[in-house]
């Protein structure tokens, strides 16, 4: 079993669900992701743009990049990957040439199919998350697999390389609870389309409702990374997490002992 990347969420926002405001400056910015890189972060996630499904704040292009420019410009030297989260075109192409390395798409393609041409010029991997406008499903994970196919298709029609796209179910969009539960069921038929997987749950719904009673946030990292391991056992091969260390430390000593039972 291969080691798993460990993706560390940097939002520079006011309004994301789980931190928004925290890191809103670039000092502050900065600070976090040199301690994710202590922590042992493979990828830092940035975000000038809340992902949450409700409640966030339209913002503009311009807005977007200069939130997340000179955080990039800071710690493009840090010796990890950079991934720019974003569904604007405009944006990852400014992420890229400020030192980004990958761009993760929570619209897989469909809000701005240009997206593909900058991860093309770029050379650089592309996550795809699932998500559409409509939340409806014969099968989930046939459907999920069925579009995120489409955005594959589309994506090597651009020109990005087959070995540059990554999937991601989408946890926490456009599902319901028992939806999200079947995709976690189901990953392994992700996993088996033949691109890695992203496994993002990070003190989303889905980890909420496993604790017992209501719980805050930022209280939810023993219960992802319970999702984490269930996530390696089907095969991802990264996960997007807040808590980098506790992730970090979880699936290294699950490889281990892996490798110890194989003998």
């Amino acid at each position: 079993m291969n080691k798993l990347k460990i993706m560390g969420i940097l939002n520079i926002t006011p309004d994301s669900f789980s931190d928004g405001g925290k890191y809103r400056d670039t000092e502050s910015a900065v600070a976090r992701a040199r301690e994710m890189v202590d922590e042992g972060v493979d990828i830092i996630d940035v975000g000038g743009y809340s992902t949450r499904p409700a409640g966030y704040t339209e913002i503009s292009e311009q807005e977007e990049i200069a939130r997340v420019k000179p955080v990039i410009e800071a710690i493009k030297d840090f010796g990890v990957e950079i991934s720019i989260d974003t569904f604007r075109s405009n944006v990852a192409r400014a992420a890229m040439e400020a030192g980004a390395t990958m761009i993760n798409d929570q619209w897989r393609g469909t809000y701005d199919e240009a997206i593909f041409d900058v991860s093309a010029e770029f050379n650089a991997p592309i996550f795809l998350m699932h998500n559409n406008d409509h939340g409806t499903y014969e099968d989930v994970v046939e459907d999920m697999i069925k579009e995120l196919q489409e955005s594959v298709d589309l994506a090597l029609q651009h020109g990005v390389k087959k070995e540059n796209i990554w999937l991601d179910p989408g946890i926490g969009f456009v599902k319901t609870r028992q939806e999200e539960l079947e995709v976690m069921r189901r990953l392994d038929e992700l996993v088996a389309v033949g691109y890695p997987v992203l496994l993002a749950t990070s003190r989303k719904r889905m980890v909420r409702e496993l604790i017992e009673g209501e719980s805050k946030a930022d209280e939810r990292d023993t219960a992802t990374a319970a999702t984490t391991i269930h996530g390696m056992e089907k095969g991802v091969k990264a996960v997007r997490v807040h808590n980098v260390g506790l992730n970090r430390e979880l699936s290294d000593a699950y490889v281990k002992l892996q490798e110890d039972l194989d003998g």
